[in-house]
C-alpha cells in the first residue's frame, strides 16, 4: 500500500485540477489524513508540497479500487465539477489499469457527501467491468 502521504498527494493533485482548492476538498483530504494519523501540520505541508504522482498500475486490486473511488468522491465534494477535473480522473483511472468510462459510470453511484454511500461491492464490479485486460 502506498504511504499516506502519496494518497494525500494525489488528492491534492485532483483538488487543484481546477487550481483552485475548494474548503469541501481540503475538509475530505484533513479527515482522510487525521484518520491515517497525520498531524494538521502534516496535511498543510502536503497541500502546500503534493509529491508526484507515483506509478499505480502494479498496486492491488482493492486498493487500485480504492484510489478510484476516493478521487471520483473528492471531485465531487465541492459541488462543481470541472473538465480538468474529470481528465485528471480519468488519467489516473488509466495510470491504475482501468478504462477511462469508468469514471463516468461510478460517478452517477459514488456521492460527494461521504454519510451517503452506495454498497462497495456493487461499485466494485462496476469498476471491475473496466478493468484494461493485461497484454500477455
Amino acid at each position: 500500500m502506498l504511504p499516506v502521504e502519496e494518497q494525500l498527494s494525489i488528492l491534492v493533485h485532483l483538488s487543484m485540477a481546477d487550481k483552485f482548492l475548494a474548503e469541501e476538498e481540503g475538509k475530505m483530504i484533513h479527515k482522510i489524513g487525521e484518520r491515517n494519523g497525520l498531524s494538521h501540520e502534516e496535511i498543510e505541508l502536503i497541500i502546500d508540497n503534493p509529491r508526484p504522482i507515483p506509478v499505480l498500475k502494479d498496486l492491488p486490486p482493492d486498493e487500485k479500487f480504492e484510489y478510484l473511488h476516493n478521487v471520483i468522491q473528492l471531485m465531487k465534494v465541492d459541488g462543481k465539477i470541472f473538465q480538468s477535473e474529470i481528465e485528471f480522473c480519468e488519467r489516473l483511472a488509466l495510470g491504475l489499469g482501468y478504462k477511462p468510462g469508468v469514471v463516468a459510470e461510478l460517478s452517477a453511484y459514488i456521492y460527494s457527501d461521504p454519510q451517503i454511500s452506495t454498497k462497495r461491492s456493487f461499485l466494485r464490479s462496476i469498476a471491475d467491468q473496466h478493468i484494461i485486460p493485461k497484454k500477455k
